[in-house]
């Protein structure tokens, strides 16, 4: 019931959020004599905070239309290549003209694999890892699809079915490639690239490189882990994992939704997150939007 909580909650916010957003567009407007006041601009601010803590972000671009090779322009598509019921892989398509012309007809430009976290993020959290690694290589990523919009006659999503995502596209991508996991998906493409290399799998990664993945939580346990041992598994099933809730795509389907997921990491380090709400404050209501 808590999804449906939380989803009856935000419907019920959406005229506050409405009138929010008036609030901040009419304090904040040049035509407003208000607005060139403290009361005005803290009135605006507040707005702007209410509105900004209400709202739905949506997935946003990768915003990545150019990459620059050796000082030359080359223009970048991303594009999906391949799909999943759970994930969709996007190829960043460099324009091939521009590419021979930036890099040479010989250069080598090896093909990545970027795995992202499924963890209530989007997959557009590691836009400054593709953009890094756009110049010198062919960089893929895994879009995962929110579960939520994900129908139940598709089936369920575990991990063995996480392993088996990143095999599959890893064989899409073809032999040589590298795959980088970052965060969540360490086990998950671990297992992956274990199963494959049992197999002699003629498409298993060149390399494998895991950033901040937890693979042994044993050491250096973090509060996640510290809570894990303290609780059963069946806690955590009764707490964590709720079914969406009508009229989502994935009605029914039992998920650990992404607010709970984010509220978490904010709870880790809830004191630093206050203070940044509060110099945004602070912020707008100096002008510095």
């Amino acid at each position: 019931m808590l999804y449906h909580a939380y989803e009856m909650n935000y419907a019920m916010f959406k005229p506050m959020r409405y009138i929010a957003g008036f609030g901040k567009d009419l304090y904040s407007s040049p035509y407003n004599p208000i607005a060139y006041t403290l009361p005005g601009r803290v009135l605006s601010a507040g707005f702007d905070v209410l509105e900004s803590m209400t709202r739905r972000y949506h997935k946003p671009g990768w915003k990545l239309p150019t990459t620059e090779i050796n000082h030359t322009e080359v223009q970048v598509t991303p594009r999906v290549v391949h799909k999943n019921p759970f994930c969709n892989l996007v190829h960043f398509e460099r324009d091939s003209l521009s590419l021979k012309t930036a890099a040479g007809k010989d250069a080598i430009q090896p093909r990545v694999l970027i795995v992202a976290p499924m963890s209530g993020h989007y997959a557009t959290l590691l836009r400054g890892t593709v953009e890094a690694l756009l110049p010198d290589n062919e960089v893929y990523i895994t879009d995962w699809v929110s579960a939520r919009e994900v129908p139940y006659s598709e089936g369920r999503f575990d991990m063995n079915d996480f392993i088996d995502y990143v095999i599959d596209m890893l064989r899409f991508i073809g032999p040589g490639a590298h795959v980088v996991g970052v965060c969540q998906p360490g086990p998950a493409i671990l297992s992956a690239v274990s199963v494959m290399s049992a197999d002699n799998s003629p498409s298993l990664p060149a390399s494998m490189t895991l950033m901040g993945s937890p693979i042994d939580t044993r050491l250096s346990p973090t509060v996640p882990n510290k809570l894990a041992e303290e609780r059963p598994l069946s806690w955590f099933q009764s707490q964590l994992i709720h079914s969406v809730p009508w009229p989502n795509p994935g009605f029914m389907r039992r998920v650990y939704p992404g607010f709970l997921q984010l509220g978490g990491f904010i709870s880790m380090n809830q004191d630093r997150h206050n203070q940044a709400m509060k110099r945004y404050f602070n912020h707008l209501v100096e002008g510095d939007q």
